[in-house]
């Protein structure tokens, strides 16, 4: 896992906010629902692949700093 992909990433609405953990897991907030979806998360160069704990796969593209996944474009939050 690249250091470089790990914080928070949200969508311009805020309405999606997909937080990926240093630890290779990730949890998504959607709306007021905190932790919509959780499970692991895998990096190899700028393509990333999820396991939802409930057996859903996806996967996305890091390009010029935004996150293309699974038809939502997300943007990194700086740290707080």
């Amino acid at each position: 896992m690249s250091e470089a992909f790990a914080g928070m990433w949200v969508t311009a609405d805020g309405y999606i906010r997909h937080e990926l953990l240093r630890n290779g897991r990730y949890d998504e907030a959607r709306g007021s629902r905190k932790s919509a979806y959780q499970g692991r998360y895998e990096i190899t160069g700028t393509h990333i692949d999820y396991w939802d704990d409930t057996g859903f796969t996806a996967d996305g593209e890091f390009r010029d700093g935004v996150l293309y996944h699974a038809g939502m474009v997300l943007y990194k939050e700086p740290p707080p």
